[in-house]
């Protein structure tokens, strides 16, 4: 009986990464800021997004 033989070949393939989030957005690109609204700047629980100044909307952490 012929015994097969066989040969190792390993193959490599390469991770890819993601890229690091930004902490102050978490990804997201924005953010969201409490303005005061009303007579006598109260604030009244009004948010505002805006592009997050870190990364400037792209989400991704800055090096």
């Amino acid at each position: 009986m012929a015994t097969r033989k066989t040969t190792a070949t390993r193959r490599t393939t390469k991770k890819t990464t993601a890229p690091a989030k930004c902490p102050t957005c978490i990804g997201t690109g924005e953010t969201t800021t409490e303005i005061r609204v009303g007579r006598g700047r109260r604030a009244t629980g009004h948010h505002q997004t805006g592009l997050c100044p870190d990364c400037f909307g792209s989400g991704l952490a800055s090096a």
